[in-house]
């Protein structure tokens, strides 16, 4: 088997194109020492359901198949974290307590860490985590139809599946949705498309293929998501790796203004206008820790035989020298109202 460990890191070059930064920044106040008080919210207004689905399903995803897999879905999480007397701030202070710098000493799921390695530490907020943890905590989540049967028979009856919690009451169209609404589930739709197609090159022939992958794959997969979705799905940067992902002048500016609230700290919203029954949405594509491996200072964070592959391919490359969490482009989505 090979050593995952090793390769993760790398492996997640797939954030290279997709970022597993949100594409939208969490606008909820924050609370005095993180609590979370949801004594009103439903499985529907909850907003740790969609931090879940926007931070955490480009490798954790629900609808991924058992073989596909890149990493455990969440409620293989709820299951190994929850015991039949685990309170609700025990559950949630775990989950961040290793979110916030992940190692196989403080993993409750060796079994994933065997196969998939140690989760790379990325700079999510303790806000945002706790609020995901309280919502798994209290709703019953989206789960594969394989899991229940799987975690009892891989764990010879030791580990239980555990997923109870309210359900959820809203239906698909008892909330319709908004353009801005569309215009984030068509990029996260494409996000995990190249996610999935991307990790599952690198976990079956390493990561110097990633780059290749990266070269000749990735504008076939967004385009077939764009048809898929009746949308035109393009990102674009000031500072392109590619010379088609330029942006242009309208589009550095978007980029300018995500560029000055990310830089602040302040809060921001993707972009959606709307001009004669067409819609143009922006939002943007920030970097980690892990990006830093193809985007970060060639002298100490890209791997030579990675940035001699990044210069034979890309000759005119400027998408280097960042650091974490920076806007390094955005999705420019069109699509009709």
């Amino acid at each position: 088997m090979k050593n995952y460990i090793s390769i993760l890191p790398i492996a997640f070059l797939a954030l290279l194109l997709i970022s597993c930064n949100d594409i939208k920044k969490s606008n909820y106040s924050k609370q005095t020492d993180v609590e979370v008080k949801i004594t009103t919210y439903t499985a529907g207004n909850h907003p740790g359901k969609k931090l879940m689905e926007t931070k955490c399903y480009v490798c954790h995803n629900p609808s991924t198949d058992h073989d596909n897999r890149i990493a455990p879905p969440m409620v293989a999480i709820k299951s190994h974290y929850i015991n039949d007397d685990t309170s609700k701030d025990e559950f949630v202070n775990s989950i961040w307590n290793f979110v916030k710098q992940p190692s196989k000493d403080k993993t409750k799921m060796r079994g994933a860490v065997k196969r998939f390695g140690v989760m790379p530490y990325q700079p999510f907020s303790e806000e945002d985590i706790k609020l995901i943890s309280d919502y798994m905590y209290d709703f019953e989540i989206d789960e594969p139809e394989w899991f229940k049967e799987h975690i009892e028979e891989e764990s010879n009856g030791k580990m239980k599946h555990r997923n109870s919690g309210k359900q959820d009451d809203t239906s698909a169209s008892a909330k319709s949705k908004t353009p801005a609404d569309r215009g984030q589930e068509y990029a996260l739709n494409t996000k995990k498309e190249l996610g999935k197609n991307l990790m599952g090159t690198i976990q079956k022939k390493g990561s110097l293929e990633a780059v290749t992958f990266c070269n000749k794959q990735a504008y076939p997969i967004t385009d077939s998501m764009a048809v898929a979705q009746n949308a035109y799905i393009r990102r674009v940067s000031d500072k392109p790796r590619n010379p088609e992902n330029q942006a242009n002048a309208k589009e550095l500016g978007i980029i300018a203004r995500f560029k000055k609230a990310i830089a602040s700290n302040e809060k921001y919203q993707p972009v959606t206008e709307i001009e004669s029954g067409t819609v143009k949405f922006y939002a943007p594509i920030t970097t980690n820790s892990m990006c830093l491996q193809c985007h970060g200072n060639p002298e100490k964070d890209i791997e030579p035989k990675v940035l001699t592959a990044l210069t034979n391919l890309y000759p005119e490359d400027k998408a280097i020298g960042y650091d974490v969490n920076e806007v390094r482009g955005i999705w420019s989505i069109t699509y009709k109202q």
